[in-house]
C-alpha cells in the first residue's frame, strides 16, 4: 500500500532516484511532499493510525520539496504523476497545476503561457496538457510544460518589454513565442534551429498562435542555424535559452550574451544541470546550477540525424 502524506518541514538535499546521488533543492513556497511506501501483513480492523504504524515496514522514504527536483525533462520520475489523473486537458488548467505545485509563482509566466496555448505546439497524436517531454521527430524534443514554465520564471527579469532574447534549439517555436509576447513589438525575440524542417513547421506553429502579429511585423523570428553559434545579428541578448544538453557552455553563447545578461543552460551528458549564467555590468561571468535535468544533446545536425 502506498501512503502520501504532507509534513510541514522542508529538507535542503534528497536521494536522487536517478543515479543514487544528492542533489541542493530550493525552498519551496509550499510543504514539502513525504512518499513513504508502507507494507502490513494484516489489516486491523478497529485500530488508530499511531497504533496500526508498528506493523507496517517503511521501505523507502524520499522528500521532495518542489517538483522542480523531479524535472519532466528527467526520464526517472517525470513529474505528470503528481497530477496525471486530474483530467488536465486545457491549457489554463494545466498552467494553473503548475502553479498549485509550485513550480512557479510568477503572474506574468502564467500569463504568458495561458495566452500561448501549448496545444498548437505539439504534434498531432499526443495529448499537449500532459507534463512530460514530447517526441517532434529528427531526434528532438519539446520540453515538459513545468521546464519551460521553470526557465521563463529564471528568465523574467530578462525578459521585459524591448529586450532582446534568444531561442538556441527553439523546434517547434512554443518558447519563443513566449519570450516573443514577453519583450513585446519593441522586443526582439530569436529562435535558432538546425533542422531546416522543424524552422519551417515552428513557423506554422507561430502563425497559428497569439504571437502570429509578433512574427508578421519582424520582431519575432525563427532561422536555420547551429545554435551552438548563437545568432549575431540581433546580439546582444538580454535572455538566452538553450533547450538541448550541452557537454560544454558554448563560448559564442557567452560573448552574445549583455552586460547585466542571463542565461539558462543545460549541461552534461548522463549527468546534467540546469546552470545559469549570469554576464555582471563589467563582463564578469558567474555560473550557477538551478536543478538537475535530463535533455537531449546539443550536437551538429549531423549528429542528431545519424540514429533518425
Amino acid at each position: 500500500m502506498l501512503v502520501i502524506y504532507v509534513s510541514p518541514k522542508v529538507k535542503a538535499k534528497a536521494a536522487s532516484l536517478a543515479y543514487g546521488c544528492s542533489y541542493r533543492l530550493h525552498t519551496p513556497p509550499k510543504q514539502s511532499l513525504t512518499f513513504t511506501l508502507l507494507r502490513s501483513r494484516s489489516r486491523p480492523r478497529s485500530r488508530s493510525l499511531s497504533t496500526r504504524f508498528p506493523l507496517f515496514r517503511t521501505i523507502t522514504v524520499i522528500h521532495f520539496p518542489n517538483p522542480n527536483f523531479i524535472t519532466g525533462n528527467s526520464f526517472f520520475f517525470p513529474m505528470e504523476r503528481f497530477w496525471s489523473s486530474s483530467g488536465v486537458n486545457k491549457n489554463k488548467a494545466m498552467v494553473e497545476h503548475l502553479q498549485n505545485y509550485g513550480v512557479f509563482r510568477s503572474k506574468k509566466v502564467a500569463e504568458v503561457m495561458e495566452t500561448i496555448d501549448r496545444a498548437l505546439f505539439v504534434p498531432d497524436g499526443n495529448a499537449p496538457y500532459y507534463d512530460s517531454p514530447m517526441p517532434i521527430g529528427y531526434n528532438a524534443t519539446i520540453s515538459a510544460p513545468h521546464m519551460h514554465a521553470t526557465c521563463l520564471q529564471l528568465l523574467e527579469e530578462n525578459l521585459q518589454p524591448g529586450m532582446h532574447a534568444l531561442d538556441v534549439g527553439s523546434g517547434t517555436g512554443y518558447l519563443t513565442a513566449c519570450f516573443a509576447l514577453m519583450v513585446g513589438p519593441q522586443g526582439c525575440a530569436v529562435g535558432v534551429e538546425h533542422i531546416p524542417e522543424l524552422v519551417s513547421s515552428s513557423i506554422q506553429n507561430i502563425q497559428k498562435s497569439a504571437a502570429a502579429p509578433l512574427l508578421k511585423e519582424g520582431s519575432l523570428s525563427v532561422h536555420a542555424g547551429d545554435g551552438r553559434e548563437g545568432w549575431p545579428e540581433h546580439a546582444p541578448y538580454d535572455a538566452i535559452h538553450v533547450g538541448a544538453a550541452a557537454p560544454e557552455i558554448p563560448q559564442a553563447l557567452i560573448d552574445q550574451l549583455k552586460p547585466g545578461g542571463r542565461m539558462v543552460i543545460p549541461v552534461g551528458s548522463i549527468f546534467q544541470d540546469l546552470k545559469v549564467v549570469e554576464k555582471s555590468l563589467d563582463g564578469s561571468v558567474s555560473i550557477r546550477t538551478e536543478t538537475s535535468v535530463r535533455y537531449v544533446p546539443l550536437t551538429s545536425r549531423e549528429s542528431q540525424l545519424r540514429s533518425v
